[in-house]
């Protein structure tokens, strides 16, 4: 071991595949920093639409429900109506009655 040569093309081989190396995870690294800010982004961003969409789809839904309460109100004065000439021809049956009771008589 004493006369242990080492070619200087050896050396140079290693040392440039050793700076290849830290080239190429230094590329890594670089490249995972920039794919995790662009994943924080777009996750900032889809929050923000959801929220949006939510607010839309709020404000749409009240809306509905102002026009279900609208037609309910309709509803309900039909059925007030219904229920006078229901009354109505209540009195008048009760009315044949007695008019046919006291004919009869």
């Amino acid at each position: 071991m004493e006369n242990f040569k080492l070619p200087i093309a050896l050396v140079v081989a290693m040392a440039v595949q050793l700076s290849g190396g830290v080239w190429w995870v230094s590329q890594q690294a670089s490249t995972i920093a920039s794919l995790e800010k662009t994943v924080n982004e777009l996750g900032s961003r889809m929050a923000i639409e959801d929220n949006i969409n939510l607010k839309r789809d709020v404000q749409s839904n009240a809306k509905e429900i102002e026009d279900v309460w609208s037609d309910l109100s309709g509803v309900v004065m039909i059925i007030g109506e219904i229920n006078s000439i229901k009354q109505r021809v209540a009195l008048l049956e009760n009315d044949i009655k007695y008019i046919n009771i006291n004919r009869g008589m």
